[in-house]
């Protein structure tokens, strides 16, 4: 990276720098010793950024006050302030995303005496991250993958459950993509563009399997959840649609009584997630029962080496629940042992990489249940699944 001062500079008196990734490879602070400080893909500014994205003279950063402003040069793809694109000059505060097109820095400031420490990479990626939210929601730049779920009894499919990712650098998981949106209060908006995508790449199966399709807790307070079910049903009537709630999120029997009731009127069916992974809402699953009840991972794993008082615990909580009506399903389900533990204990559905891994819908599923990694140290390959 190469700073140099441009002529006839105004001297700052603190010390301002930009915080960020260049390159994968390559990450880095970028002092602004001087004002203005001009920022392009051309030789000789104040900093040059190869980056193909990043126009000749792209921006400029100037003093006002004891502060600094942006200032875009009628660069081609255009400069970004928190996501928004600077049109006039706009002054810049600590902890600002600064954007000049694809590349993304976080502004610091520091007293002129304080030396600039190093600074952990890991602040790199969230500032990164931050930035790249906003071009992750306005280009709904997100990847459905689908994981297969399998009936045990006949190893037929039961359906799918759609999973969020992205090849945006920072957000290619939906744990990233979640932290990103909560530091935006963007959570409800986050999640239902995930769902509506992913019943939009679920349409170019050839048959209609049953789509499992994910809430995060902060929809259960937000009155909009009802509605963009609705439009996902208007979008697909043919298509068999079940939402996952997570389990910590049951508690309110009457409010998901009413859930669930609206619901089977737009013929979706209801899904309790991670169940048992904190305090089992036992109560709520009696008085509200789902269609399914996925049993989290944290259950299901190792469950063919657990005790035998382990083992006859989740089996009393799988016929307990099976005679309510409500449908068993193991998470998690990674070996060979798990899987014949999980028949033998009365689960009806399974889901785990023994399955089939997450995959696009452009690849075969057939492909990816074969490749499955078992990781049970050579029990062979999963059993072939049914698939559309």
């Amino acid at each position: 990276m190469e700073t140099t001062a441009a002529p006839n500079s105004a001297t700052i008196d603190a010390v301002w720098f930009l915080l960020g990734q260049e390159h994968d490879e390559h990450s880095g602070y970028v002092p602004i010793h001087s004002t203005p400080f001009t920022i392009g893909r051309r030789s000789g500014l104040s900093y040059t950024l190869n980056n193909p994205t990043v126009s000749g003279l792209h921006a400029e950063i100037v003093q006002v006050d004891q502060s600094l402003a942006v200032r875009d040069l009628q660069s081609t793809n255009g400069t970004y302030v928190n996501g928004k694109r600077v049109t006039a000059q706009v002054v810049l505060s600590e902890d600002d995303l600064l954007q000049f097109a694809d590349v993304a820095f976080r502004v610091r400031r520091q007293a002129a005496h304080l030396e600039i420490g190093t600074v952990h990479t890991n602040g790199y990626d969230r500032a990164l991250a931050l930035v790249q939210f906003d071009k992750l929601m306005r280009d709904r730049a997100v990847i459905p993958h689908f994981q297969p779920l399998v009936r045990l009894s006949d190893m037929q499919l039961e359906g799918y459950e759609t999973l969020g990712r992205s090849c945006i650098v920072g957000l290619e998981t939906p744990y990233a993509m979640f932290t990103a949106a909560a530091q935006l209060n963007l959570e409800v908006e986050l999640s239902r563009m995930l769902r509506w995508e992913g019943l939009q790449a679920a349409s170019r199966y050839p048959q209609r399997p049953r789509i499992f399709v994910n809430t995060h807790p902060c929809e259960m307070d937000d009155p909009g959840l009802l509605g963009s079910m609705r439009s996902l049903r208007e979008f697909s009537d043919e298509m068999p649609i079940v939402l996952e709630i997570h389990e910590k999120a049951v508690t309110d029997p009457q409010s998901m009584r009413e859930l669930r009731e609206a619901l089977r009127d737009l013929d979706i069916g209801l899904a309790y997630d991670d169940f048992g992974a904190g305090q089992t809402r036992l109560v709520e699953l009696v008085e509200v029962r789902p269609d399914y009840l996925k049993f989290d991972m944290q259950l299901v794993q190792k469950i063919d080496q657990a005790s035998a008082e382990r083992q006859k615990l989740l089996e009393a909580l799988v016929r307990m629940t099976c005679d309510l009506g409500i449908a068993t399903l193991a998470e998690g389900v990674e070996t060979e042992g798990e899987h014949q533990v999980c028949q033998q204990l009365g689960f009806d559905i399974g889901q785990g990489f023994y399955y089939g891994k997450p995959a696009p819908v452009n690849v075969s599923h057939a492909a990816a249940v074969e490749a499955a990694d078992v990781k049970d140290g050579g029990a062979g390959p999963p059993p072939k699944v049914v698939l559309p």
